[in-house]
């Protein structure tokens, strides 16, 4: 029997909401966004991603999570396409995506502000400690465990943590 595309696309769907981040595993590759769109052509499934860095290490560990969950539910014809342009964003994490991340000691990607310095206006990273919820943080190293993650240290409840950057 063949499936429909749009019952095969929403299956898909399903399915990715199931594959795990390997370096940040209470995230999906959904909460994340990577990926951009499901495209059937004459029963051929293309799962079309984006890195969240060029070069992340992650993609191809996700490339075979992706098809290993396929081949779990019966679909053997299919391809993933890994694109750069646009660029992926924090924009494209889901709400779901952040608090898991906040849940898990991570803090998320936090939208620029401006702050009045002594001497001029600038854009800085106003982040809050995933454990306490206090903003006394400072930046220690602008790469954590991985190169999409930054090291903080909290003033309030004297931790470490790292932070998810937005770009």
């Amino acid at each position: 029997m063949v499936e429909t595309e749009n019952i095969l696309i929403k299956k898909t769907w399903e399915i990715l909401a199931g594959v795990s981040d390997p370096e940040i595993p209470v995230l999906t590759i959904l909460d994340l966004g990577i990926v951009r769109d499901v495209v059937i052509t004459n029963q051929q499934i293309e799962i079309i991603i984006t890195p969240t860095y060029m070069g992340c290490p992650a993609m191809d560990m996700i490339s075979m999570n992706i098809k290993a969950a396929m081949l779990e539910h019966g679909y053997k014809n299919i391809s993933i396409k890994n694109i750069l342009s646009p660029a992926w964003t924090t924009d494209w994490m889901s709400e779901e995506g952040k608090k898991k991340l906040k849940s898990y000691g991570i803090a998320p990607p936090n939208p620029k502000q401006i702050v009045c310095t002594p001497n001029a206006f600038q854009e800085e990273e106003v982040v809050q400690c995933p454990k306490c919820n206090s903003y006394n943080t400072q930046l220690i190293s602008r790469f954590g465990s991985t190169a999409c993650k930054a090291l903080y240290k909290c003033y309030h409840c004297h931790e470490p943590f790292e932070y998810f950057k937005c770009h």
